[in-house]
């Protein structure tokens, strides 16, 4: 009497499993493919944005930068005193 029953038959339940879970993670992919896509747009702009712009102003003459009043001495560069 227990035993009698057969095992009831659920492989569509499990081919809908596999279905609705091949869905998903195709929408996953899909998801991480757009999102790097449009991480790479944001990343290009912004190194377009942080590009020098160029400027019709003159340039100045570069100052030449002043000349210590002490030197170091090092081994190599001591002079004799007479």
């Amino acid at each position: 009497m227990f035993f009698q029953e057969p095992t009831p038959d659920t492989s569509g339940y499990m081919i809908a499993g596999y279905v609705v879970a091949f869905i998903v993670m195709g929408l996953y992919v899909a998801s991480l493919y757009l999102r790097n896509r449009n991480l790479n747009r944001d990343m290009a702009m912004l190194e377009e944005m942080d590009k020098p712009t160029v400027t019709m102003e003159p340039k100045q003459p570069k100052k030449k930068p002043a000349k210590s009043a002490t030197k170091s001495v090092t081994k190599w560069g001591r002079k004799k005193q007479p």
